[in-house]
């Protein structure tokens, strides 16, 4: 793998030689190239200059730059850039040591492996990640990449250290007309049945991180060429609509859950209860001689509670004539 630039980390009056690798694959996502629907033949992007309205060579293609205020380009070469004063044009300079939670995920981009770049940049590279891994931090910075300044995050993972180009506060947008402006209301059952939901998801599987898109284009791609339908394997139907009943969705996707997983179908109560709402033939019958058995002992408590007064008025009305005879 060959790098694709090299810099020095910068830790307080320790530099750090590293060579950075693309540590992602983009040729292997799917992309789709543009064709003339009439014939098939392909559309592609050509360079032509707006001036002379004519096709421009890869070596006579350059930079410009174009401000805000004004229509014209300014031209740029390379020892344009290279005079630039930045620090970060060679250097990554840690600036602060963060917790990685601190760090919003919307303004992390492309990551990077560094690698050791000399042989005397491997004690001070296991310094400032074992460093980090028992901190508990990352480093924060700012380093020149591709012709343009960027922030980075440096971070342990797995022997080594990673970097993270990161974009600029002022990249993200605000939420502006994003949330509508009256929340609805979530009842507490509501949220407690979404987190058994979520518990009864479990952990990712080799097949849930896997590219079916990738595997079934291929497949129509296939049978285009061999002049046959597509042979797709069969899978279930996943629920479409608007959904009514929140509540009893929430319940029908937690025994969905565990039914994908092959767990017993035994009563657990219901979602928000500390069960999955599952209930068996067995259990109901069990449930209903438990009701009858409670109505019988009910109905003999009530007749011998009616039964007990008139004994005990019985009683009481001996026991007063025989004091009434005594005191006489």
């Amino acid at each position: 793998m060959r790098p694709t630039a090299k810099f020095s980390i910068s830790f307080g009056l320790v530099t750090i030689p590293v060579a950075a690798y693309n540590a992602t694959d983009s040729s292997t996502s799917v992309s789709f190239v543009r064709i003339h629907t009439a014939d098939g033949g392909r559309v592609r992007n050509q360079p032509v200059c707006s001036l002379e309205d004519v096709e421009v060579p890869p070596d006579e293609i350059g930079r410009g730059y174009k401000p805000d205020d004004r229509d014209t380009v300014v031209p740029l070469s390379d020892d344009d850039l290279d005079a630039l004063p930045l620090p970060t044009a060679k250097t990554l300079t840690i600036l602060a040591f963060v917790a990685g939670g601190d760090i919003d995920p919307l303004q992390m981009g492309k990551g990077y492996y560094l690698g050791i770049d000399s042989p005397a940049a491997a004690k001070p590279y296991v310094l400032l990640r074992e460093a980090m891994e028992r901190h508990q931090r990352v480093g924060l910075g700012k380093i020149a990449l591709h012709g343009r300044e960027t922030l980075a995050m440096i971070r342990p993972m797995e022997g080594a250290l990673v970097m993270q180009v990161l974009l600029w506060p002022h990249q993200i947008r605000p939420m502006d007309g994003v949330l509508p402006e009256r929340q609805p209301e979530v009842a507490p059952a509501e949220v407690a049945a979404a987190e058994t939901l979520m518990d009864s998801f479990g952990t990712l599987s080799e097949d849930d991180v896997h590219d079916h898109y990738r595997e079934a284009l291929e497949e129509i791609v296939a049978a285009k060429l061999a002049h046959r339908e597509p042979e797709f394997p069969a899978g279930e139907e996943q629920p479409a609509g608007q959904v009514m009943d929140l509540m009893a969705a929430l319940q029908d996707s937690v025994r969905a859950a565990k039914k994908s997983r092959g767990e017993d179908e035994a009563d657990e109560g219901t979602p928000g209860g500390g069960g999955s709402g599952r209930t068996t033939k067995k259990s109901t019958a069990k449930k209903t001689a438990a009701k009858k058995t409670a109505a019988t002992k009910s109905a003999t408590t009530k007749t011998a509670a009616k039964k007990t007064p008139a004994k005990k008025t019985a009683a009481a009305k001996k026991t007063a004539g025989r004091g009434g005879r005594r005191a006489g």
